[in-house]
């Protein structure tokens, strides 16, 4: 096969089975399972690269690469039944997001950054409504690990705040010196920490993802530190897991087989 081939053959079925990617999206499986997928591109990825750098219009190239991708990405959503269309399209999102342009990016060749920018305009244009970003592995997988819940902190990124402000200063105090200290406090702080970065990446894919965060902190976490402030510590608790509940059910309502702890969150 030339490369040619093995890069459209690739391409064209890099993405099979999205649902079956993001049941390995969440912390302690994402690595593992990123690695696995990594290692399957990268023969497509060599062959894309090496096109790059040696056919004449190397844009043209990365063009059909990138519309071999989303065509196909296009008939597997137009074949799904349309009682699951909505779900399979945010499953098919987050997997673009949480594994292809990562990939991509991992490999660091001269084509990666262009074969993105080819892959966003031609997924924008069979999903006019959606809006997938490139994250590499590196800045998802420390999203599983934060020092404070994730939706949190991306809230505070819109409004232009540093991790360091005072703000999530004073949340992460709450959370070390209240939160853990609660019968049950620990694990109800790691059931936040494994399902709040898909919750913040299927934010990250809406066109008004800046309004939502905005509203987050009019509703939810601006609240909050005025109760931690007002000393009213359980009435912070309650009002947080209200949040990240909410945002569960609007964000991660397609992840049945994920289970929260059996905590008494309010």
């Amino acid at each position: 096969m030339t490369d040619y081939q093995i890069a459209m053959e690739g391409m064209a079925s890099v993405l099979k089975d999205p649902e079956l990617l993001i049941k390995s999206f969440k912390r302690g499986m994402y690595p593992e399972g990123f690695q696995k997928f990594y290692l399957s591109m990268v023969p497509t990825l060599d062959a894309i690269e090496r096109l790059y750098l040696s056919v004449g219009e190397p844009q043209t190239m990365l063009s059909n690469m990138a519309a071999a991708f989303v065509d196909q990405s296009k008939a597997l959503y137009d074949n799904t039944p349309r009682r699951t269309k909505e779900v399979f399209f945010i499953n098919q999102s987050l997997a673009v997001a949480g594994y292809v342009f990562p990939a991509i990016l991992q490999y660091k060749g001269e084509s990666s950054n262009a074969l993105i920018e080819q892959i966003q305009t031609k997924w924008k244009e069979a999903f006019p409504k959606s809006n997938i970003k490139a994250s590499d592995f590196e800045d998802i997988e420390k999203g599983f690990h934060r020092k404070w819940c994730y939706i949190t902190t991306a809230a505070c990124q819109v409004r232009g705040m540093q991790d360091d402000c005072e703000e999530l200063n004073l949340l992460r105090h709450y959370r070390d010196t209240y939160m853990a200290n609660l019968e049950g406090g620990r694990q109800l702080i790691l059931d936040y920490y494994d399902i709040a970065p898909s919750i913040v990446k299927h934010i990250d894919m809406q066109p008004d993802a800046d309004r939502i965060y905005d509203q987050i902190w009019k509703d939810y976490i601006g609240p909050c530190i005025d109760l931690i402030h007002a000393g009213r510590m359980e009435e912070c608790l309650n009002l947080y897991s209200q949040m990240v509940l909410e945002m569960k059910e609007k964000y991660f309502h397609l992840y049945p087989h994920v289970k929260t702890s059996g905590t008494n969150i309010g």
